[in-house]
């Protein structure tokens, strides 16, 4: 009797939050959305967020992995960063036909994904971002990037690059987990490191922040999208709940989502370009995010580890050429860019981003 009591008030409070909290939706606030999509970028990005869950270090490291070809061939690591105790990986290298410096960040591991899932539906907002008053961000997402052996490799490497060829163009891309982090290190580059020519693209990013986040973010970093395909079950999460829009989580523009239409043999891909709130409720939104599947595949471009489940990593004696590893075994190889590979950005390419 007393259980269905503290079950009943607990339902009324519930209720009375609803009723008060209202169904208006906050919208982001930006003064900038200069983001354009183009196929041809999205399509060569898959295939470094797909690289980077490769296992053998030395395959990745020397760029001659089985997914390191195709679109992406030619491209040279200059940095590769594998934090074994989180399970996470990232690389930096100079791509010449984008004349850029790429960022690609490893997501989730597939074994796991089930679980996580089930983790991001009570996930709150729980810690302030830095110098954002009222942005609340994931503290999972923002700790993966800023308090893992992930972030101080990334920003050597760029600070390399830097070095060398001026204020170079930096794309980060990243798919799942990995887009979380690759749009926190698009921020971090702006924000802390006053980085010009910043654009992030992403694949099946869950959310990481609130709407005041979203615009903040939005404002500091336009040249991003975001990819969604289909029922893809990780955009949708942590929830967004519209009935709580000061609590909820929201996410940033650009989305562009993918999905088909027609039946039979007469199926093809539509690549619609949203709105800029976000939470375009004619987008992903529209329909239920449940599945796994939509999940792991973009661009028809796998994007999971060679095995189920591997977080393992394979190496030879030769890494050790090129890097070094700490007390917890976490790893770093590093090599200086080429000083041919890329030409020094000019008025023209900062404004030809995503276009």
């Amino acid at each position: 009797m007393e259980r269905n009591g503290s079950w009943l008030r607990a339902m009324v409070v519930l209720t009375c939050l609803v009723a008060v909290s209202g169904a208006r939706e906050l919208e982001v606030r930006s003064k900038v959305h200069k983001a354009v999509y183009n196929h041809t970028l999205a399509t060569i990005l898959v295939e470094y967020a797909s690289a980077v869950y490769m296992s053998d270090l030395t395959e990745l490291f020397s760029w001659t992995c089985p997914r390191c070809d195709g679109k992406t061939k030619g491209f040279e690591v200059i940095e590769l960063i594998v934090d074994i105790q989180h399970c996470l990986q990232a690389y930096v290298g100079v791509a010449e036909d984008l004349n850029a410096v790429v960022i690609a960040f490893r997501g989730t591991q597939e074994h796991s994904i089930q679980n996580w899932v089930e983790d991001l539906y009570w996930k709150q907002l729980d810690i302030n971002y830095p110098g954002m008053p009222g942005a609340m961000v994931h503290h999972g997402f923002y700790y993966a990037y800023h308090n893992t052996t992930i972030r101080p490799g990334i920003l050597d490497a760029v600070m390399r690059a830097k070095d060398l060829y001026g204020d170079v163009n930096v794309i980060a891309t990243g798919h799942s987990m990995g887009g979380a982090m690759a749009s926190f290190c698009g921020l971090d580059l702006v924000v802390n490191h006053e980085a010009q020519n910043v654009q992030v693209l992403t694949f099946g990013q869950p959310r990481i922040g609130n709407a005041v986040f979203a615009s903040y973010y939005s404002d500091r970093v336009p040249n991003t999208i975001r990819i969604t395909n289909g029922h893809d079950i990780v955009p949708h999460l942590p929830p967004y709940y519209s009935r709580f829009p000061q609590k909820t989580y929201h996410h940033f523009p650009r989305e562009v989502w993918l999905y088909n239409i027609g039946f039979g043999s007469l199926v093809y891909q539509v690549e619609k370009v949203c709105d800029s709130s976000g939470e375009d409720p004619s987008c992903s939104r529209s329909v239920t995010g449940n599945s796994i599947a939509d999940h792991l595949v973009y661009y028809g471009v796998g994007l999971m580890a060679e095995t189920w489940g591997s977080c393992k990593i394979v190496r030879d004696a030769r890494w050790k050429e090129h890097g070094g590893e700490d007390s917890k075994g976490n790893l770093i190889l590093s090599r200086n860019p080429s000083a041919s590979a890329l030409r020094l950005p000019s008025d023209s390419d900062a404004k030809s981003n995503f276009s």
